[in-house]
């Protein structure tokens, strides 16, 4: 019976895990010494190695290797991966390691069972060890049963917790576990792991090819296996990139170069009609809204970057024609099409027409409708009294404007790092009227364009983001607004002086969640309503003092 690639390959031992060299680190350590925890908690995309590290971990402390016995290429004795007990966790009949998929088994009783047999020992090793995958799923009743269990176990009991949405459980779980974080597996070290199982297979490929296979796989070993298996299922001894573009049904260079020079000219139906050719092809409509995303941060990177070779997966004739295209597309023109991409990707996601989606994002782009007031406060790019507004774009005749920070002979003034070029410079009274207003909360800085609904929104998230890591969270909730946020403040509104002072012990980690959202550190400025009043009031009888004075020709003072 054929074993699919990603269950062939899942790794034995800690040496053979990919990418999490951190977390190998500390559990390789904690056995040697002796000293595992009585619960952890593995967080992480998928396909980056949590359920089979929980399972190499559960090896390792119920291994019958002894220090004296023979150990692997670093040094390391447990797990073997040779023993009994290692051999029963990897065919999955160690009566000790119990895993249970909290997906389909969320209820309290399921965990008043997993209660109950906590209190027996070990049938057959050290430690009976528990993996709950997926936990973030846990009913709330499930998680209260599980609180004190969790807290203080049985001598001989492990759990290990995994979950892909470590921000959904509750901080109660979360302070009872040694969390350990997964990251997405670089594509250097994915397309090494691929080279060697094609090399084993006698199968020859490209190191384009394998730079496609990784960066399709966007950091998960899981994905990147799959993947691969598909294209050595097609049974070829020889795997180039074109063969890998036509197994995962993407679409070459050619098409995003022709598809992004037509909505530039604002050609629509000819756009239309080209991915509607490619559609019929049989090329995946998601698959071609990833890639040409991926195009305009090519676009973006070349008029940075003089030799973009080892960050763009192209070769050098594809990078110097999109460098060429790079040149005629502003820097607007682009953060417009990234924006509008990503959200139809997002939307796609739970959509039965994708196709339609992606063909009205190409009508979008190509006729410059992009919401900046939906979009741009997302991505934290605030529009500022120098750039360049839509009316003033479609006013200009050439849809390829020259914004290119290359001159005509490739060359930057000797650095490796390009200067974009200016925006089309703005006549004086245009700009003067163009400028946002400041507010005296935020002196100097410029105002973004972000509506109350947007403010609001941003807002809500940054609750429910911090809220995990910061129960405080909860007390400010409902006490505070967002009143404004400009380029280097945000002004934080509370109603009461209690809302304040907790606004103000949380300052740090509102300001890193701001900057996380936005893309760029912000000073938080917190006021309360009754000072704004006040504020107010003053301002008005000055104003009214001021008037008195020039009417009576006396001074009149405010006291």
């Amino acid at each position: 019976m054929y074993t699919a690639l990603y269950r062939a390959q899942r790794p034995e031992i800690f040496s053979e895990i990919l990418g999490q060299e951190h977390i190998v680190k500390i559990l390789k350590h904690q056995i040697a010494t002796d000293t595992v925890s009585h619960a952890y908690l593995f967080c992480g995309t998928r396909g980056t190695g949590k359920t089979t590290t929980a399972r190499i971990l559960a090896k390792a402390v119920n291994c019958l290797a002894e220090p004296g016995d023979i150990s692997d290429e670093e040094g390391d004795v447990r797990p073997c991966g040779h023993c009994a007990n290692c051999e029963a966790i990897k065919n999955g009949t160690f009566m000790d390691v119990i895993e249970i998929d909290a997906a389909s088994n969320n209820g309290v009783d399921s965990i008043r069972e997993l209660r109950e047999s906590v209190k027996y020992p070990p049938a057959a090793g050290r430690k009976k060890v528990y993996i709950i995958d997926e936990v973030h799923m846990l009913s709330t009743g499930a998680f209260n049963a599980l609180l004190k269990t969790l807290e203080e176990p049985p001598e001989n009991v492990m759990f290990i917790l995994a979950t892909t949405e470590p921000q959904k459980l509750p901080a109660t779980i979360l302070s009872r576990c040694m969390r350990l974080d997964f990251k997405r597996v670089p594509l250097q070290t994915l397309a090494g792991g691929m080279k060697r199982i094609c090399e084993e297979k006698g199968v020859e490929i490209t190191d384009s090819a394998l730079k496609l296979l990784a960066n399709s796989a966007d950091g998960s070993v899981r994905d990147g296996l799959s993947i691969l298996d598909q294209v050595l299922s097609a049974g070829d001894t020889y795997i180039d990139r074109d063969k890998v573009l036509e197994y995962i049904g993407t679409a070459g260079e050619d098409f995003f170069i022709e598809l992004t020079e037509l909505v530039a000219v604002h050609n629509v139906s000819e756009a239309l009609v080209l991915l509607d050719r490619a559609l019929a092809d049989g090329k995946d409509v998601k698959q071609l809204m990833k890639d040409w995303v991926s195009h305009y941060r090519s676009l973006l990177i070349t008029k940075f970057i003089r030799n973009p070779e080892d960050m763009l997966n192209l070769s050098t004739e594809n990078i110097e024609r999109i460098r060429q295209q790079s040149r005629q597309i502003s820097l607007e023109e682009i953060n417009d099409a990234i924006l509008r991409l990503s959200k139809t990707i997002n939307d796609a996601r739970w959509s039965t027409q994708p196709r339609i989606l992606l063909e009205l994002a190409i009508v979008a782009i190509a006729t410059n409708l992009v919401d900046e007031e939906k979009l741009a406060p997302r991505a934290g790019l605030p529009s500022s009294a120098g750039q360049t507004s839509k009316a003033e774009r479609k006013e200009i005749p050439s849809a390829y404007r020259d914004a290119s920070p290359v001159p005509a002979d490739g060359r930057a003034g000797g650095s490796d790092a390009l200067q974009p070029e200016t925006e089309t410079e703005i006549p004086e009274k245009r700009r003067s009227e163009s400028a946002e207003p400041t507010t005296a909360a935020d002196p100097g800085s410029v105002m973004s364009v972000m509506s109350r609904d947007a403010m609001d929104d941003l807002w809500h998230q940054i609750f429910e983001e911090g809220e995990g890591s910061a129960s405080s969270f909860n007390l400010i909730r409902s006490g505070t607004t967002l009143e404004t946020v400009g380029e280097k403040q945000f002004v934080v509104l509370a109603k009461t002086g209690f809302a304040k002072r907790y606004a103000e012990k949380m300052r740090p980690e509102l300001e890193r969640l701001m900057e996380r959202h936005l893309g760029h550190p912000l000073k938080m400025i917190c006021r309360q309503e009754t000072e704004v009043k006040m504020e107010d009031n003053d301002s008005r009888m000055e104003s009214l003092a001021q008037i008195a004075s020039e009417t009576l020709g006396i001074p009149v003072e405010v006291e």
